[in-house]
């Protein structure tokens, strides 16, 4: 589907994800592993931007390590690879994959079965968010902010959300992935498909994946 089509859907209210491949259960992730992958001043160098993805799936321990580096629990008090004010921890990584929506927890190391529905083709207006293997939703819960001002709740959890979106392109630098991040995404069709309550707020989309020309 192209991007205006995407687009002229979205603002009718009217984009909607595909049917999924049929995953109905939620995914026990293997243990990530923390060591490996490029120095971090050489991953630095290498950090960009890629929208032209193959549509090969990511293997399993490279998820589980991908998801830890962007939001896992690195320290045994439950501190998170990336930071949030007042440890509130407010973001919540969701995943749209060929074969249905998971939300990541950290906690369990595992993929929390959320939809049957294939969410790829609403987390962005850009075309090939369609079918890159994976897209990444970062939601801010502000139940969880309470010690925030209301006022600033939004600030702060995008703060958050993006740092955890640099780790992802360090992540993805480091281990010959493609990434993106996006903020022009139907943010309405994204929440009413993921069950979002009035407190969630989907902040930002992030495509990942092999690049094209690796296959």
């Amino acid at each position: 589907m192209s991007s205006l089509t995407k687009f002229v859907l979205g603002m009718m209210g009217q984009l909607r994800p595909r049917p999924a491949a049929g995953a109905t259960t939620s995914i026990l992730l293997p243990p990530p592993e923390k060591q490996g992958g490029l120095p971090l001043m050489d991953a630095l160098a290498i950090r960009h931007s890629s929208r032209d993805f193959a549509t090969d799936p990511l293997p399993l321990q490279l998820l589980s390590n991908l998801l830890w580096a962007a939001y896992g629990i690195n320290r045994n008090d439950g501190g998170r690879t990336a930071p949030s004010a007042l440890n509130a921890q407010e973001i919540d990584v969701f995943l749209a994959l060929p074969d249905g929506a998971y939300r990541y927890d950290a906690i369990a190391n595992e993929l929390q079965f959320l939809a049957t529905s294939d969410l790829r083709r609403i987390t962005g207006y850009q075309d090939f968010v369609d079918d890159a293997p994976l897209d990444l939703i970062y939601v801010a819960d502000y139940t969880r902010m309470n010690l925030v001002p209301v006022g600033q709740r939004e600030s702060y959890a995008s703060v958050a959300a993006g740092a955890i979106t640099q780790n992802v392109y360090l992540f993805a630098a480091s281990n010959g992935l493609a990434t993106v991040i996006r903020a022009w995404i139907d943010r309405a069709a994204i929440a009413d498909a993921l069950g979002l309550t009035h407190d969630q707020q989907v902040l930002l989309s992030q495509t990942v994946g092999y690049p094209r020309s690796m296959t």
